[in-house]
């Protein structure tokens, strides 16, 4: 395990330093992880820097505009902050957060499904021609996953450890996606952010992943294709204390 920031491989390092933002007002890092609410807490940043009026939901997010990264920063600026701002970050079920990213790309996203679907369907289906990235199944959607570098993943489905190096970094508090809105509060009030400023509800349109719909796409995802998969994931579920899924027939059967 890398003992700080700067022993991490230079393509590791730099994957984690675009993922921390700072605020300077607070004096705080978040090391942002896509599926997991990172949208409303880019939102309560721009909220806190003055940079957004509102924590309105219905507003369309910039994923980049008035956040600074920890990558725009100097490297004494980044010792700095590392040794003296509360640390944070969010966490997630893996395979849930895996299901999350898939629905949402590969079923609302065009760019995913030109970008990445066509060529997934190109790489597990046999004839794929008519396919227009669409459609892509979430078994193929963990195929590839398992073909791919962890390192080169789409941020999207990269696993945690790998975008915010835990190990690396000394986090004050990882909060859990399954107690958001308590433990979003417990970093605000860390952080001593003004007491009106609440955590938001989610938006209206989020489809999230009910257990009755995670229970289905595992159940219908072949055991051997999970199994194999795993050990990609394998510091999420051991570091998060995540028990791993149950794939077996018994239980797909209750």
């Amino acid at each position: 395990m890398p003992p700080s920031v700067w022993a991490l491989p230079p393509g590791q390092r730099r994957t984690l330093l675009k993922h921390i933002i700072v605020n300077e007002k607070y004096k705080f890092l978040y090391c942002y992880v896509p599926k997991v609410a990172c949208s409303n807490w880019k939102r309560v940043l721009k909220v806190l820097d003055g940079s957004l009026e509102s924590l309105d939901s219905r507003l369309k997010m910039d994923h980049q505009k008035d956040l600074v990264f920890l990558s725009d920063l100097s490297v004494e600026q980044i010792k700095h902050r590392l040794r003296h701002y509360y640390k944070f970050l969010f966490v997630r079920e893996p395979l849930e957060r895996l299901l999350s990213a898939y629905r949402n790309k590969f079923g609302e996203i065009k760019e995913y499904q030109q970008r990445y679907g066509l060529e997934i369907v190109r790489r597990y289906r046999q004839d794929s021609a008519a396919s227009k990235g669409d459609d892509v199944t979430f078994s193929e959607f963990l195929r590839y996953l398992l073909d791919e570098d962890v390192e080169k993943m789409n941020e999207h489905w990269m696993p945690i450890y790998n975008l915010c190096q835990p190990c690396a970094v000394p986090y004050d508090f990882i909060g859990s996606y399954e107690r958001l809105g308590e433990d979003a509060n417990h970093v605000l009030e860390a952080v001593s952010a003004p007491s009106y400023i609440r955590f938001p509800e989610r938006q209206a349109w989020y489809k999230p992943v009910t257990q009755e719909t995670f229970r289905y796409f595992l159940c219908n995802t072949p055991q051997g294709l999970v199994r194999e998969l795993l050990p990609k994931y394998i510091m999420d579920y051991s570091l998060f204390a995540y028990t791993l899924p149950n794939i077996t027939s018994e239980y797909c059967r209750q």
